[in-house]
């Protein structure tokens, strides 16, 4: 099927998928759920598909994010269900007041036709299209060639479970052609595509905002810092740090670079040593590699960073790390080269953490806690459709309510004007 006629159908769907009730769209996502796990069998097969052909051209990181398990499956199903117990977004009334006689109402609705275009991990295939269908809206969804044969399985498991509950398997809908050519045609769908969603890396995401002519939100190249300051735990901010940057580095919530008060730092960076590199070797893991400018390797080993390292998302077992003056110094450096993505502060001085809070523009900014928390569903959210960095409509993770916007209805008894 073509690109235009799958935007055909989900413009057609998008009427429907409105008009359903909570009851209804929640007894459909449950059903959705069931047939995730119904068909758990197939999905692994086409992703050992997938799986079998990166392996020739990426790396064990990259290749983490798009594997499926039975237990991975098993948690795209569980949030699926998640999104199913949140409150309806769809009708609620924002605001209300009465003006000459006329009650003035702003309702939240449906955005109408919701496209994404995404890379590698499967599991966004579900949480995009659970998302989508409780807050009233059609889903185009179109995945990066390394992940087709996974994405088509898990959209015909979510397909059977909408055509079961009796609607249009029209609701979720997944682009066949992954050549630059339908990505272009979804960014230029004026009349089809009511919002564009890019979620990848860099590339992408600036492809997206620079040639959409639809509306595009854009989201999280994630270069997140953490800046250990004079007055941190160091234990603690050993135990953030190596989560924020270990427990999963290939996702864009993973720190990439850590800033550490130039007063503590000989005593802390040797710690930071022995806990990313040394320990990590002695337990067989793959050790952090560690970049550091001029002051930090002159107090541990590691690799000369080069300029362009402090704008890097690597999204490996890398680290770029710098020592800084103070809490002012840091918060400069993260203006200047941070995404706005996600940014903490460790420390024990309130007044430097309600600075940094204040000072950095970021969607997310933590005080003594990991960056890998920014996600929709660590924030109650049930899952999420990328992580915005923007400031306009939608701003860090995008649940329920970013997927609707709102109109005025107005009941009069014959007023003019």
């Amino acid at each position: 099927m073509t690109t235009k006629e799958i935007l055909e159908n989900a413009k057609s769907a998008k009427k429907q998928i409105a008009l359903l009730s909570k009851n209804e769209k929640n007894k459909l996502l449950l059903n959705m759920a069931n047939s995730l796990i119904e068909n758990t069998e197939s999905i692994l097969e086409a992703n050992k598909i997938d799986i079998e052909k990166a392996r020739e051209t990426v790396g064990g990181v990259m290749i983490d994010r798009l594997t499926l398990t039975a237990d991975r499956i098993k948690s795209m199903s569980d949030g699926i269900r998640e999104v199913a117990e949140l409150p309806d977004p769809v009708g609620r009334v924002i605001s209300e007041n009465d003006r000459r006689g006329m009650k003035i109402k702003k309702v939240s609705v449906p955005i109408g036709t919701v496209a994404i275009i995404y890379e590698s991990r499967p599991n966004v295939t579900s949480d995009a299209a659970s998302l989508c269908i409780k807050s009233g809206n059609a889903c185009v969804l179109r995945g990066g060639k390394e992940a087709y044969n996974s994405n088509k399985a898990v959209v015909g498991a979510l397909k059977e479970g909408i055509t079961k509950s009796g609607y249009s398997p029209d609701f979720i809908n997944l682009i066949e052609d992954t050549t630059r050519a339908s990505a272009h045609e979804l960014m230029t769908a004026v009349g089809y595509v009511d919002l564009l969603i890019p979620r990848g890396g860099k590339g992408l995401i600036s492809a997206c905002v620079e040639g959409a002519k639809v509306p595009c939100i854009q989201t999280g190249t994630g270069i997140c810092h953490i800046y250990v300051d004079e007055t941190a735990d160091f234990q603690m901010a050993l135990n953030i740090i190596d989560n924020a940057k270990t427990s999963r580095p290939s996702v864009c919530n993973a720190a990439e670079v850590l800033l550490v008060n130039k007063n503590i730092a000989n005593e802390f960076l040797p710690l930071l040593f022995n806990r990313l590199v040394t320990d990590r070797k002695n337990k067989g893991l793959i050790p952090v590699e560690l970049r550091l400018d001029d002051a930090a390797s002159g107090i541990i080993k590691g690799k000369r960073a080069e300029s362009d390292d402090f704008d890097t998302e690597f999204l490996d077992y890398i680290l770029a790390v710098r020592c800084v003056e103070n809490v002012n110094e840091a918060v400069e450096h993260i203006s200047a080269h941070s995404t706005g993505h996600s940014e903490a502060i460790i420390t024990n001085d309130n007044k430097n953490a309600e600075f940094f809070t204040l000072t950095v523009d970021s969607a997310a900014v933590y005080v003594n806690a990991s960056t890998r928390f920014t996600d929709g569903g660590e924030f109650g959210l049930g899952c999420e459709m990328g992580i915005s960095t923007q400031k306009l409509h939608a701003r860090g993770p995008m649940g329920l309510e970013e997927l609707n916007t709102y109109k005025y209805v107005i009941n009069g008894n014959g007023e003019i004007r």
